[in-house]
């Protein structure tokens, strides 16, 4: 799925001005709306073309909607915005620990922010979190409704152009293009046979760039899914560091060597 070029904070401004106006309008009766374009037809003078005049006043009924709504004009937006940017960034704001490991793993602005795949349980705090961080993010999910809370909540947050769905399993994902990162949680594997979970593996490794990491979060000692002896076997050739957890778990991260 191609991506789209980022749009401008100017361009953001006023598709949020557009929005906020139109849902005034679908809120209100056509009657009261009636009585706005009189009041937008009073403050104009006659335009000379009958085309100009009604563009006209669509515009300066937006005006008075705009005014009427007390909507900020676009510098004191923009200091807004960047300053709930700033609130996004911080792993508290999804539910996640302040010295989460994936603050550590995928530094900001690395070239492992490109692309991250996220899969298993937790998929919304670890997505939504690396999304506002400036990944590029597919999570990946079976559960439809969990695919559209995550979708939804990017979507409040203003992070839909960072964030992608995919409602399906491990076993049915193809990575598309390169990936920088891999963040999974056991239940991703959960009811893949030995020999699909050997396909998984083998496909997300071969499209992660070099220097790429995976993180397998949170691993308990005895659990039937994955152990951290299957993971380091599957990881022979990569760097590994295993992250204590609070309690008995741990995260493992595994780090795809330079060629």
């Amino acid at each position: 799925m191609p991506r789209l070029s980022p749009r401008s904070l100017r361009q953001e401004y006023q598709q949020y001005v557009e929005r906020e106006v139109e849902d005034y309008k679908n809120s209100v009766s056509t009657t009261f709306m009636y009585g706005i374009a009189q009041e937008a037809a009073k403050a104009l003078e006659e335009a000379p073309q009958l085309g100009i005049r009604e563009v006209m006043l669509a515009d300066e009924v937006d005006r008075i909607i705009a005014k009427r709504l007390r909507l900020p004009r676009y510098e004191t937006w923009r200091r807004r915005r960047e300053k709930n940017a700033n609130e996004l960034k911080k792993p508290e704001r999804w539910g996640l620990r302040s010295n989460t490991p994936l603050r550590a793993a995928i530094p900001v602005g690395s070239a492992m922010s490109s692309s991250v795949v996220v899969a298993g349980a937790r998929v919304t705090e670890s997505a939504l979190y690396l999304a506002a961080n400036g990944c590029e993010v597919t999570a990946i999910e079976p559960e439809v409704a969990i695919v559209n809370q995550v979708l939804r909540a990017a979507s409040e947050a203003g992070l839909t152009e960072r964030l992608r769905g995919f409602a399906a399993d491990l076993i049915s994902y193809t990575p598309d293009g390169p990936l920088g990162a891999v963040i999974c949680t056991p239940a991703a594997f959960a009811g893949l046979s030995p020999v699909e979970r050997e396909r998984v593996f083998r496909l997300l490794q071969e499209a992660t760039t070099d220097g790429g990491v995976h993180l397998i979060e949170t691993l308990v000692a005895g659990q039937a899914v994955l152990s951290e002896a299957e993971l380091r076997s599957r990881y022979s050739g990569w760097t590994i560091t295993v992250v204590p957890e609070p309690g008995a778990s741990s995260t493992f991260m595994a780090k795809k060597l330079v060629a």
